[in-house]
């Protein structure tokens, strides 16, 4: 029998086909057949999400839920479940000062559903999206499905975009612009002038401006990071996504929010009902549960992710050659000083120092000089000392 295994199906649509494979997944298949002595275990520091379970009330609250509400197991609204609307409009409207309404919020099936979602709604074949360099790859990995042309949009040292810059990038065919803060995967976290001139270059150019604020739980300032939602009229202009994954650990169980103009929702809901229906019922449940019991819980995941965030920025910034671009949230994003491309690095690391860290080509445009000397580490769940170790064994590996 022949293998066809390797042999791509047909039909087979070139936007997908033309579409890179995921990176996390590839970066797992390089543990294959790797085996990790007893006393160096692998530092795994390549996927940005909570590898514990939500904390004991939290699962509790889940399985009541499951035996006791039967509509816990049905379909529900497709832009989600009222009460959890209503929590999402009452919050954020006190944490930016502005006005949120319910029928400003929508419950996805995760924040990366949101992004798709907002997306189909703004831009087609052949339409353009601006997104800041290095980007987040799933973000692009939707637009080049779509057909929709990625500009990129250079950072600076500081890893922060320059909203000059994107005047310069807008055409006709421009519909948006995207910005991830705190970002995955450099860590910036963007300063409200920045983003509020953002929004008014959006605003005048009559395009979206789409704030991906899903690590907004874990930003070291205080107060709201922005104040657009002040706006009167904000949701002519912005598209607001957000995770209650990495808040409350509920990344099995897919829970994301929208926060948009009514009448953009309305164009939502069709792109929902067509790909899940409705939101996971019990997903819902936990979130909405998390929201109004875990406050003081999430102020200490906060502080604990601010002290690794100190680790690791003090760590990194004592290596030989390394130079930290970017430090906040989950991520650390840093300049490596080795003559090896950062894909052959990271692989190597798997093997001869028992890391696993993302590349920075995996984030960067094709051909782009600046990815191959950049890596990602995500560095939520390692804690203090992990953080130690994996510094002891970048400090001690040799190319």
């Amino acid at each position: 029998m022949t293998d066809t295994s390797a042999q791509p199906p047909s039909p087979l649509n070139p936007a997908v086909a033309g579409t890179f494979r995921p990176p996390v997944m590839e970066a797992r298949r390089w543990l294959e057949g790797v085996v990790f002595p007893v006393d160096r275990p692998l530092i795994n520091v390549s996927q940005a999400a909570p590898v514990s379970p939500p904390p004991a009330p939290l699962r509790e609250a889940i399985a009541d839920a499951a035996i006791r509400d039967p509509s816990a197991h049905l379909y529900g609204p497709v832009l989600g479940n009222a009460d959890l609307r209503a929590e999402v409009a009452a919050e954020w409207s006190q944490s930016y000062g502005g006005r949120v309404t319910p029928d400003h919020v929508a419950i996805t099936q995760g924040c990366n559903q949101a992004f798709c979602a907002a997306l189909s709604t703004l831009a087609a074949d052949g339409d353009q999206v601006l997104l800041p360099v290095p980007w987040y790859f799933n973000h692009k990995m939707w637009l080049d499905m779509a057909g929709v042309d990625t500009v990129p949009l250079p950072c600076g040292d500081d890893m922060v975009p320059e909203p000059a810059q994107a005047a310069a990038l807008i055409t006709d065919r421009t519909r948006a612009i995207v910005l991830v803060t705190p970002n995955n995967p450099s860590g910036a976290e963007y300063p409200a002038g920045v983003v509020r001139a953002f929004y008014d270059l959006c605003k005048s150019r009559g395009i979206a401006l789409v704030m991906d604020e899903t690590y907004r739980d874990f930003d070291s300032r205080s107060g709201a990071p922005h104040d657009l939602l002040t706006d009167p009229d904000w949701g002519d202009t912005l598209i607001q996504l957000y995770s209650f994954s990495k808040a409350y650990r509920l990344t099995g169980h897919r829970v994301g929010a929208m926060i948009a103009s009514p009448e953009r929702l309305v164009e939502v809901e069709k792109f929902l009902d067509t790909i899940a229906i409705s939101t996971n019922q019990l997903g819902q449940i936990a979130a909405l549960w998390g929201m109004r019991n875990l406050r003081e819980w999430l102020a200490g995941e906060r502080r604990e992710i601010l002290d690794r965030k100190a680790a690791i920025a003090e760590g990194l910034n004592g290596l030989d050659g390394w130079k930290l671009k970017g430090c906040g949230a989950y991520f650390a994003w840093a300049e490596h000083p080795y003559p090896v491309a950062s894909p052959a690095l990271a692989q190597r690391l798997v093997a001869e120092a028992g890391v696993l860290l993302l590349p920075g080509t995996m984030f960067m445009p094709e051909g782009d000089p600046a990815g191959p000397r950049h890596v990602r580490i995500a560095f939520a769940n390692v804690d203090r000392a992990g953080i130690a170790a994996l510094i002891r064994r970048l400090r001690d590996w040799r190319p």
